[in-house]
């Protein structure tokens, strides 16, 4: 990197390639709250976000490690936890806004993925993002009838090896689905 009097030293966020400043430039012009998707391997976070030229303001959140209050007994980082978590967000964003934009970040945009699950559970709440509804993934995924149906596929042997922390903590996988409803009305509830 050069570092004379007429070179320009890039950003620290675009040089780490932790922000695309073209992208979010876009994001912010258009006026309108961002639906902030951001996912690791154990968690999902959702926010809605405004921005002006004093910086962003987060508006609301949800943290997918909010759903073990309310009885979520399973992991925290997969597509009915995501879906989840982005229901929780749009109920507490439902009287901000009228209209949201999707900003994934720099993350890979995967059909059928963990960050449309949480968005589609975002648009169910009552907001309004203008997506295409073949990107969210099926009904089966979001609540959790693929992971009890794989689970009741294996035997005894594979079933403590694969979900021995499921067992742990004493929680059926076949039994997701009704969770999933349970904490689906809860969330309606708040």
């Amino acid at each position: 990197m050069s570092t004379g009097p007429r070179s320009r030293i890039p950003f620290k966020r675009r040089r780490d390639g932790k922000t695309n400043y073209d992208r979010r430039l876009a994001l912010v012009k258009s006026g309108k709250n961002r639906v902030v998707i951001r996912k690791t391997l154990n968690n999902t976070l959702v926010q809605v976000v405004f921005s002006n030229y004093e910086g962003d303001k987060t508006l609301a959140t949800a943290f997918s490690r909010e759903l073990r209050d309310m009885g979520w007994a399973f992991h925290c980082g997969n597509t009915p936890s995501a879906y989840l978590t982005g229901y929780l967000c749009g109920k507490r964003a439902k009287d901000i806004a009228d209209d949201f934009i999707l900003d994934i970040g720099l993350q890979r945009s995967i059909k059928g993925g963990r960050t449309y699950a949480a968005l589609k559970g975002f648009i169910d709440a009552g907001c309004n993002v203008n997506v295409e509804e073949g990107i969210f993934p099926s009904e089966e995924r979001i609540k959790g009838a693929d992971i009890a149906a794989y689970y009741e596929s294996l035997d005894d042997t594979l079933k403590e090896k694969i979900f021995s922390d499921y067992i742990k903590k004493k929680s059926d996988p076949s039994k997701m689905s009704g969770v999933f409803e349970e904490i689906k009305s809860k969330i309606d509830k708040l």
